[in-house]
């Protein structure tokens, strides 16, 4: 695999690149963007996945979480791929939660989403192969976070790929996807009618049925206008506590859904991952 370099720019005495790249999983060109840290220069780092949400690209995390300077300071490389295949031949819907920017981090298995909508495989085996062979990563310390359904993807890609990911993270994330009009919308197109399909993508029924082989770090704002009706934290609350699963759940009183929340908190995410990444 090759990488076409699109952009780049110093930052704390990092490199911010982005990259584009042929990929097999989705039979598209791909982008994402990847910090390098001064560290790099000299060997191989620990990195983070950011998995960013609904309508955004890896633009969205690239320049409004703030992470570079924190990155520099810990010596971890941050990789930010897009939300989804592009592309005129790519299928698309005209609401915001379902198409091109809302994959939902699955392979769909429906027409005409198959095509592309590969995005589970592109993540877990393009993505991932690709950076350990064209970046200076240490391939058993790789942690994953996110963005609401970002953060569905950090959640569910790392509770049923644990040989892939060494520490998990979210910020707001879509925790029950099979019980809230999003995640109904996009499983419905994706996957079908076949609900035991959705449930091997819905963070709340893989906590108990597979959980998480460590801890886990979820913030969420509590004046987040799609808590109570598209995030349902509380509900993954009760699963972990069903299931045993060690999670650290912080409602963070006044913060909103925005990457002003994000970037508000990404340093804590950032520096928990380091600890656990060594």
């Amino acid at each position: 695999m090759s990488l076409t370099l699109v952009a780049s720019n110093r930052a704390f005495g990092g490199t911010q690149f982005v990259y584009r790249h042929a990929s097999s999983a989705t039979s598209t060109d791909m982008q994402f963007a990847t910090y390098l840290p001064p560290q790099a220069e000299h060997g191989p780092c620990p990195a983070l996945i950011f998995l960013s949400g609904l309508t955004c690209s890896e633009e969205n995390a690239t320049v409004k979480a703030g992470y570079q300077r924190v990155a520099a300071e810990l010596g971890m490389i941050v990789i930010a791929p897009d939300t989804s295949p592009r592309g005129e031949d790519v299928a698309n819907d005209e609401r915001y939660f379902l198409g091109q920017a809302a994959s939902f981090y699955l392979d769909a298995t429906q027409k005409p989403w198959a095509t592309h909508f590969q995005m589970e495989r592109y993540i877990t085996q393009d993505l991932y192969d690709l950076v350990l062979e064209k970046l200076p990563v240490q391939a058993d310390k790789i942690g994953i976070t996110g963005h609401s359904m970002g953060g569905h993807g950090a959640l569910t890609l790392a509770m049923r790929h644990p040989e892939l990911f060494a520490s998990l993270s979210a910020f707001a994330p879509v925790v029950a996807p099979s019980q809230v009009e999003w995640g109904q919308v996009a499983f419905s197109a994706y996957l079908g009618d076949d609900q035991a399909a959705w449930a091997e993508h819905d963070a709340c029924a893989l906590v108990q049925s597979r959980g998480w082989k460590a801890d886990m770090l979820i913030d969420q704002g509590d004046a987040d206008a799609f808590l109570e009706t598209n995030l349902r934290t509380p509900l993954f609350e009760a699963a972990c506590q069903a299931a045993g699963q060690a999670a650290t759940i912080r409602y963070q009183p006044g913060y909103d859904h925005s990457y002003y929340f994000v970037a508000s908190f990404i340093e804590e995410h950032m520096r928990w991952h380091a600890a656990r990444l060594g």
